[in-house]
């Protein structure tokens, strides 16, 4: 169990599901943990996370080892907790906020925003939208754990998908991630592509569950249930294997805060073919590491995927940069860093 008295910074995801923020903070802390004290506050994390149950926020001491701890929030209800900590409890906190959103803040966020003591912006495009300074960091992977399977073929058939080119995409299904441009799309390729193949592996909350169940009797409909699979959402920890299993990675996200999944596919080998939404033109080198493409457009998606399919070479040069752009730019341990500056500068203010 962790000791909170040993404690300078906390990294709270309240969320239950699955989600952007908790796979974040899953893969920050532990490397994190190496060279500051710190603990998630999470429901459910991977065992080699650093965690700690919220109630025992309630009772811990007053103040770190380093005088003030640090409350790292993702979320508005996790900045309130922060600001309960701080200013009902009593508690020595210095606030962080790290903004992902890239559109205008409603009146309450704005609010909460202004009493952090620092922000981060995970884009240049989304500092844009704050109206207070922030220091810009991108997003890292894990490069070990995200990297290119030895034998493809072997962990396809582990996981029980099909041979043959792989097309994927991965994330909560509804129409804000563009799933259905995706499904969409995919039907027409696979329809001049027979050896080819797709996977959409996510989750539909009740309120998307019609909009997955129309996506399903669309496929069964154009006879491509062995071929366009639907998967269920997997742990984070257990993403890396299917990313590794793809040769072409799709994000057809209509809207998107930053953006991960490209980034990790792009690590395991998988070029990516990315709308102009969140962060992807920061991310994907557009003809060199995947191709960028209008949000909403089925064509431009078709075509985008019709020409890297049926031009191998392109696709194993695309392959090749997309891994070693990752390393070169995007290493975990470059984001991991840059936020512990931003601690410690905060605990010795």
């Amino acid at each position: 169990m962790r000791d909170l008295a040993q404690i300078d910074v906390i990294a709270p995801s309240f969320k239950r599901r699955l989600s952007g923020v908790t796979a974040t903070v899953a893969r920050l802390v532990p490397l994190q943990a190496q060279s500051i004290a710190i603990t998630a506050c999470a429901p459910e994390m991977p065992d080699e996370v650093p965690n700690v149950h919220w109630s025992r926020l309630l009772t811990m001491s007053r103040g770190g080892p380093s005088g003030p701890r640090v409350w790292h929030a993702r979320r508005n209800v996790e900045m309130i907790a922060g600001l309960a900590l701080r200013g009902l409890l009593g508690k020595r906190i210095k606030l962080l906020f790290t903004s992902a959103s890239q559109r205008h803040h409603t009146g309450l966020t704005k609010a909460l925003i202004r009493r952090m003591d620092a922000v981060i912006a995970t884009s240049d495009k989304t500092a844009g939208y704050l109206e207070c300074p922030a220091t810009v960091i991108h997003h890292g992977i894990d490069t070990d754990t995200f990297a290119p399977h030895p034998d493809k073929a072997a962990l396809r058939a582990e996981l029980g998908l099909p041979t043959g080119p792989l097309m994927g995409c991965f994330g909560r299904i509804r129409a804000q991630k563009g799933t259905d441009v995706f499904v969409d799309a995919m039907i027409r390729v696979l329809g001049d592509h027979p050896d080819a193949a797709a996977i959409v592996m996510g989750r539909a909350v009740d309120k998307d569950q019609t909009f997955l169940d129309d996506l399903k009797a669309q496929v069964q409909d154009a006879g491509l249930t062995d071929r366009l699979l639907f998967l269920p959402e997997v742990p984070v920890w257990e993403t890396p294997r299917f990313y590794q299993a793809l040769d072409i990675y799709v994000a057809p996200q209509r809207w998107e805060g930053f953006g991960l999944t490209p980034l990790e596919a792009m690590a395991c080998g998988a070029p990516a073919i990315a709308t102009r939404v969140g962060a992807f033109d920061e991310l994907v080198l557009d003809g060199k590491t995947g191709t960028l493409i209008d949000a909403g457009d089925v064509d431009e998606m078709v075509a985008a995927t019709q020409a890297v399919l049926s031009d191998p070479p392109k696709l194993a040069k695309w392959s090749e940069c997309a891994r070693a752009h990752m390393v070169q730019h995007f290493q975990l341990q470059q984001e991991a860093d840059a936020i512990i500056a931003i601690y410690k500068k905060l605990l010795n203010d």
